[in-house]
């Protein structure tokens, strides 16, 4: 399958796990709404999934996801959000960053997304507003450094 197919597909994956999550069932008009794709469009790609055994069409029951399915459908979600966050630490809007994060998502180097894993755990996971957050938030509004802003006035 070739790359654009690939993301294509991870991206089909994506949205039926999220439904099945929050629903219990994936529908073929839920899909294609998330997608905004026709529906003949999801039935065609549900059914290269199928055949790829990534998925299991059982009729008027909906999708459910094979193991491997869910594996690829965790990952991608994963790195989804993993990318969101990371944009939102920087200060992105919420939606922006989930719009970037669908294109992004798909073309990063594993070792990029390791770092950007790595330092989305350490921002989440350090003291209530580090102060080097608050600078990088004043140099984003400013384009000034805070310590440089702070040093001149306590020479003054």
């Amino acid at each position: 399958m070739e790359k654009a197919a690939t993301e294509r597909a991870e991206d089909y994956l994506e949205v039926i796990y999220d439904l099945i999550s929050k629903k219990g069932y994936a529908r073929i008009v839920e899909i294609a709404e998330r997608l905004n794709v026709r529906p003949p469009t999801v039935t065609e790609m549900v059914k290269k999934l199928s055949e790829k055994g990534l998925l299991v069409h059982e009729r008027y029951r909906g999708f459910t996801l094979t193991e491997e399915g869910e594996r690829i459908a965790k990952a991608v979600q994963r790195r989804h959000e993993t990318i969101a966050n990371f944009l939102m630490i920087l200060g992105v809007d919420k939606e922006i960053a989930e719009q970037d994060a669908c294109r992004i998502e798909h073309n990063l180097h594993p070792m990029t997304l390791e770092r950007f894993t790595k330092f989305v755990e350490f921002v989440q996971n350090a003291p209530q507003d580090p102060e080097w957050l608050e600078h990088f938030e004043h140099y984003v509004k400013t384009g000034e450094h805070k310590c440089k802003v702070i040093k001149e006035n306590t020479e003054q």
